[in-house]
């Protein structure tokens, strides 16, 4: 039974990396991140390797309540305060992305057949999901021109690394998880009052503009 919904979460976490990248509505975007982080945190009760289970339990709760509630409920109101509504002329387009992301995908579940996985493996599509979401993640910061999306695409790769460690790392400290998601907690947090204060003071949050800044001459 765990290997069946791991094998469901696992599958819905590929469905949403491909329309995390194919979407250009930023608030259907927070959305999927949101739902994309809830479906990570439960991998940690379903899928994880503690032997405990009031560990996963624990584990799995606080990361929902934080990648699922209070990280959205951030962007949403980085977004209202910026007054944007769609990623505008990405630097690389939604049709193009999505093949990307494919290509990804498949070097993704090539890489991870030729992987050595600790005994037992919960599943042999861990690895590849994990490392899928990595690369998704890092498209989505290095491809898109607001602010907001890219700080979507640094929570989508940390989803990546949670679910890559809960999955293969045995007996990690329970302090060691949570710190991990105080650092993720505190990244976001930050990056909200910088996408204000971008949209504050330029009206507008495409980061590709910053390059344009100079000093004034005479």
């Amino acid at each position: 039974m765990e290997s069946y919904w791991s094998e469901a979460l696992l599958v819905l976490i590929i469905l949403v990396n491909l329309s995390l990248v194919g979407s250009s509505r930023l608030r259907a975007c927070i959305r999927l991140a949101a739902v994309h982080g809830i479906a990570c945190s439960a991998f940690a009760l379903v899928g994880g390797g503690s032997t405990h289970i009031l560990h996963g339990a624990g584990l799995a709760l606080v990361a929902s309540v934080l990648k699922g509630l209070v990280f959205p409920w951030l962007l949403v109101r980085a977004l209202r305060e910026a007054r944007v509504s769609r990623e505008v002329e990405p630097i690389v387009g939604y049709v193009a992305s999505t093949l990307c992301c494919l290509a990804m995908l498949a070097g993704s579940l090539w890489v991870g057949s030729r992987l050595r996985l600790p005994s037992p493996a919960i599943s042999t599509l861990v690895v590849p999901v994990a490392l899928f979401t990595i690369l998704v993640g890092l498209f989505l910061i290095v491809s898109r021109t607001k602010a907001l999306t890219q700080v979507i695409g640094y929570l989508v790769l940390e989803n990546g690394i949670f679910v890559f460690g809960v999955a293969l790392v045995r007996e990690s400290p329970l302090l060691v998880e949570f710190g991990v998601l105080l650092d993720v907690f505190v990244a976001v947090f930050v990056m909200g009052i910088t996408v204000f204060h971008i949209g504050r003071t330029f009206d507008d949050v495409d980061t590709s503009r910053l390059s344009s800044l100079k000093d004034w001459t005479p």
